[in-house]
C-alpha cells in the first residue's frame, strides 16, 4: 500500500511540490518556488533555455529539501506547456537531467484536480462545500468551476497573470481586455442558468492569498497558510492592496509578495477584481490549497486502500 506521495505542480510562473500523508491525509513537506517558465512565451512560443534551467535548479533543490526520489513523483505541468511549441523537448530534458516525468494535463483536468483539494480544505476549514463557485488565476490559464453538490462545470479561460503581463508590457490595453474578459465570463454564466447568490465564491492562488495575507498584516517572510486558509476578503481588500503597491518601492512590493511576483501582482489583482464583477460577488473565500494539493489526494485515492 502506498502511504506517501510527492506531488508537483510546474505552473506559468511557480513551481510548487508537496510531500503527502495518504493515510492521514495532511502535508508532510513542502516547496515553493518561483521559476517564470512562461517568461518570453508570448513573443517566441517557446520555453527559453533560461526558464528551462531554472526548473531544473528548483527540482534538485526540492529533492534535497523534501527528500523523495524524482522518478516516483507524481508531477503535472499545465498552460505554459500547453502552449509551447517545443513542450515535448522540454520534458524530455528535464527528465534526462532530474528523473522527474511530467504529464501535461489540459484545463479540464487541472479544474478537476484544483477542485478535489478545495473540496477536502473547505471540510477540514468547517466551510460549507456544497455549493460554490471556484476561481483559480494561473500564470497562463484561469479557471472557473461551478460546483454544486456532486456536479461541477469548469471552464478555461486563455489568460493568466504572466501572459496579460507580458501582454499589457507591450502597449496592450489592458483595461479594454479586461472588460471583454467580463463580458466573456458574464455571457459563460449567464449560459449556465444559475442564481450566483446561492453559491459562494470562492479563490485559491497566489493573488488571492498574497490579498489575504496583506489583510492579516503578513509579508511573503512571515506567511501562514494555516491563518490564511479560510480568510475572507472583499473589493475593498483589493482596492488597498492596488493602493499599497501604487505607494511602494519594488523592495517593499518584494517583501510583501516575493521575489519573481512583483511585476505580475498588480495584473492579477486587476483580473480577481474583474471576476468579482463578473460574479456580482462582494465577498471571496480565500484558500493556499491547489492543484499540487489535488494531484496528491487524486493519487492517494487511486492507491491507497484505507
Amino acid at each position: 500500500m502506498t502511504e506517501k506521495v510527492v506531488s508537483i505542480d510546474l505552473g506559468s510562473n511557480s513551481f510548487r511540490v508537496l510531500k503527502y500523508d495518504c493515510v492521514n491525509h495532511r502535508i508532510l513537506a513542502e516547496h515553493n518556488e518561483v521559476v517564470g517558465m512562461a517568461d518570453g512565451l508570448i513573443d517566441t512560443g517557446l520555453i527559453s533555455k533560461e526558464a528551462q534551467n531554472r526548473v531544473i535548479t528548483a527540482i534538485k533543490k526540492s529533492v534535497e529539501k523534501i527528500v523523495y526520489e524524482p522518478s516516483e513523483a507524481v508531477a503535472v505541468t499545465t498552460a505554459a506547456m500547453r502552449k509551447a511549441t517545443n513542450s515535448a523537448e522540454v520534458l524530455k530534458h528535464f527528465k534526462s537531467q532530474t528523473g522527474v516525468t511530467f504529464n501535461i494535463i489540459d484545463g479540464v483536468e487541472e479544474a478537476r484536480l484544483t477542485l478535489l483539494a478545495v473540496k477536502y480544505a473547505l471540510k477540514r476549514e468547517k466551510i460549507d462545500s456544497s455549493k460554490f463557485i471556484l476561481l483559480d488565476i494561473g500564470g497562463g490559464s484561469t479557471e472557473i468551476i461551478l460546483n454544486d453538490e456532486e456536479k461541477h462545470i469548469s471552464n478555461s479561460f486563455d489568460f493568466g497573470i504572466v501572459t496579460l503581463t507580458q501582454k499589457y508590457l507591450k502597449s496592450h490595453d489592458l483595461k479594454a481586455d479586461l472588460k471583454k474578459k467580463k463580458e466573456d465570463i458574464k455571457s459563460y454564466i449567464n449560459s449556465l442558468n444559475i442564481n450566483t447568490d446561492e453559491f459562494t465564491f470562492v479563490a485559491t492562488a497566489g493573488t488571492p492569498t498574497t490579498i489575504a495575507a496583506i489583510k492579516l498584516g503578513q509579508d511573503f517572510f512571515s506567511y501562514d497558510k494555516e491563518v490564511i486558509n479560510g480568510t475572507t476578503v472583499d473589493l475593498n481588500d483589493l482596492e488597498n492592496c492596488l493602493k499599497i503597491f501604487k505607494n511602494s518601492n519594488e523592495e517593499e512590493i518584494m517583501k510583501l509578495v516575493g521575489r519573481g511576483r512583483v511585476e505580475f501582482i498588480e495584473v492579477g489583482i486587476l483580473i480577481y477584481q474583474m471576476i468579482f464583477e463578473a460574479l456580482n460577488k462582494k465577498e471571496s473565500i480565500v484558500l493556499d490549497d491547489g492543484l499540487r494539493e489535488g494531484v496528491a489526494i487524486n493519487y492517494c485515492l487511486e492507491n491507497c486502500k484505507n
